[in-house]
This record gives C-alpha cells, sequence and structure tokens, in this order.
C-alpha cells in the first residue's frame, strides 16, 4: 500500500488522528508515524505537497499539524501559505492538545509528543514485560476521551499508561 503522506510502497500502520472525530485515523508507513511523535526530517515530507489535497479530512490534518512544525523550511511555508481547509477541518488541524486536560503525577500539563518518565514499574497486560520505573517515554499521544491515559512506546510496544504514574521529563 501507498502512505498517503509521503507516497512510499511500504506496509501501513494506523495513526489515529487527535482533535477531531472519536477514531479518525489514517493510514501511514513506519516513518511517517515515527517522525510524526518525533523528530521529522524535513526531505521525507516533501511528499505533503499532494498530500495536503487530500479527500481525507484526517490527512489534511496531518499535513496541516506538520507544515506547521516544519515551516521554518521555505518549501513548508510556501505549501503552508497555499493551504486551504474548510472551517471544520482547520479547527481540527488547529485543535492540538496544548489546552490538554492530561496532567502527570504532579499536576503539570501533558502535551502531544511530550516526554514523560514512569515512576512505578508497571505490569504490561498482554506485553509479558514490565515497564520499569524511570523508562523514559518519548512523543507520548493524549487519550481524547479520558484524560487519565496517554499512549506511548515501551520496548516497542505501544501501550495505554496511567497519567497518575508519570511525570514529565
Amino acid at each position: 500500500m501507498t502512505c498517503p503522506l509521503c507516497s512510499a510502497e511500504t506496509p501501513l500502520s494506523t495513526y489515529l488522528v487527535e482533535g477531531g472525530p472519536q477514531g479518525a485515523s489514517v493510514d501511514i508507513c513506519a516513518i511517517c508515524l515515527e517522525q510524526i511523535s518525533g523528530e521529522p526530517q524535513p526531505n521525507h515530507w516533501r511528499g505533503l505537497a499532494s498530500a495536503m489535497w487530500s479527500e481525507e479530512a484526517p490527512v489534511q490534518v496531518v499535513a496541516a499539524r506538520m507544515l506547521k512544525r516544519l515551516s521554518a523550511e521555505g518549501w513548508a511555508q510556501d505549501l503552508l501559505e497555499q493551504l486551504y481547509l474548510d472551517e471544520e477541518t482547520q479547527a481540527w488541524a488547529d485543535n492540538v492538545a496544548a489546552e490538554s486536560d492530561h496532567k502527570d503525577s504532579n499536576g503539570v500539563t501533558l502535551n502531544s509528543g511530550d516526554t514523560v518518565v514512569l515512576i512505578k514499574d508497571l505490569p504490561v497486560k498482554g506485553g509479558g514485560f514490565t515497564a520499569k520505573r524511570g523508562t523514559a517515554v518519548r512523543g507520548i499521544s493524549l487519550v481524547q476521551d479520558n484524560v487519565e491515559h496517554i499512549e506511548g512506546r515501551v520496548e516497542g510496544q505501544r501501550i495505554v499508561i496511567l497519567t497518575q504514574y508519570v511525570k514529565k521529563k
């Protein structure tokens, strides 16, 4: 299958697009998935020039958000200026979790993409391992319908973590 963001011909994974309709997702390649929650490599995202015109709103939202993150690049800024989204889709693209009600164990606001540290050993149900205290979880995602849950990757597996067991790094 082809990734709608970068046009790579690789296996795709489902990425939940936060801030919009529940369950809204887009199937993207592993490289896009890694760079969305980590450090984006500008040249990988040149495919956004066509992705931003997709007829699928989740693809448009991810494209708009990535163009904003890459706006220091001249080509990304040019594309961002050309991008037109209807009001509802624009509101969704702008609705990143900056106004989050997700709080860590110390009451510090958590945002999508943050790095947190586990403050307790957590047995991972169905994973067959224990996530150890002190483990850094980078590029977290916020669970939109539950402010006590975040998602992150530990030992290569994406897990749900209770916010009471993490602190923002």
